[in-house]
């Protein structure tokens, strides 16, 4: 249980982090640009949430760099880190290490994207 928090909460954290951003900011651009400003209408009428992630998508962005920043930080510092000797052990251990760079990874790929929308598309679309 210990291995498995090591190596996998930081990036867990950030990738919900940066699913804020992507709720935030391309999810209302996806659907208007497939025409569902309906849909839009209706998610922002029943999920208020979702307009407060709009209205502070600055400190929202802030925060979740800030944890991927650590969660990268915390993958870089247990890149050599020792696996148990046992070889049951070792292999989970392994597969956590990976589970975890892809698990960052996409967190990294979701903040970007959300960013993208956030901040980029709108001057490009006008």
């Amino acid at each position: 249980m210990r291995l498995l928090l090591r190596e996998t909460a930081g990036p867990a954290l950030a990738l919900f982090a940066s699913t804020g951003t992507l709720l935030c900011c391309a999810l209302p651009a996806l659907l208007i640009t497939l025409g569902a400003g309906a849909v839009m209408a209706g998610l922002a009428a029943n999920v208020p949430g979702l307009i407060w992630l709009t209205a502070n998508k600055g400190p929202l962005f802030i925060v979740a760099g800030i944890l991927l920043a650590v969660a990268a930080f915390m993958k870089w510092r247990a890149r050599n880190a020792p696996c148990p000797i046992d070889p049951a052990q070792a292999r989970a251990c392994m597969r956590m290490r990976r589970i975890g760079t892809v698990i960052l990874s996409i967190a990294i790929v979701t903040y970007l994207v959300g960013g993208f929308f956030a901040f980029f598309a709108a001057d490009l679309l006008l």
